[in-house]
């Protein structure tokens, strides 16, 4: 199964919609304007939060929180490498990499690729190709895809 992020232009702030494979609007992200640290809401079609999302300031390597109502809280980081970048997510067991300045990469759980991000070139915003296994949690999957494009992101505006 695949999932499509488009990215809003010309609006304040972080705005996507996240499609299915048959076009039909899946998700909605929207991002706080004025807040420290990137934080982001994720809702479903209904308009119902099912995730959030919140940079962890003063960090020395980049790290957000993935907050999901009785899932707890997941943890997402930037490993630490000299030659590649990686990123964990804890206490899943996610280990992502790959090229993340052309936004093509993996994410992986012991060995195996359970996720797999392209880049949309020849688009108007950002426009992103999630492709999903089988039992891969959906919602965890897409807040994780949206930090690791909030760490692209402020890397190159860096």
């Amino acid at each position: 199964m695949s999932l499509y992020i488009k990215q809003h232009v010309f609006t304040w702030g972080d705005k996507f919609s996240i499609y299915d494979d048959a076009g039909n609007e899946k998700y909605s992200v929207e991002g706080e304007v004025f807040s420290f640290g990137k934080k982001l809401h994720l809702f479903d079609r209904y308009g119902a939060e099912i995730a959030f999302i919140e940079q962890k300031l003063f960090s020395f390597l980049p790290k957000y929180y993935i907050s999901r109502a009785g899932h707890g809280t997941v943890e997402v980081v930037k490993e630490f490498t000299f030659f590649t970048q990686e990123y964990s997510v804890n206490p899943l067991g996610w280990t992502i990499h790959g090229d993340f300045f052309d936004h093509e990469y993996e994410i992986e759980f012991c060995g195996q690729t359970i996720v797999s991000v392209s880049k949309g070139w020849f688009t108007f915003g950002d426009a992103y190709e999630i492709r999903l296994g089988a039992s891969v949690d959906e919602v965890m999957a897409l807040a994780t895809v949206l930090v690791i494009d909030a760490c692209i992101d402020a890397q190159q505006n860096d």
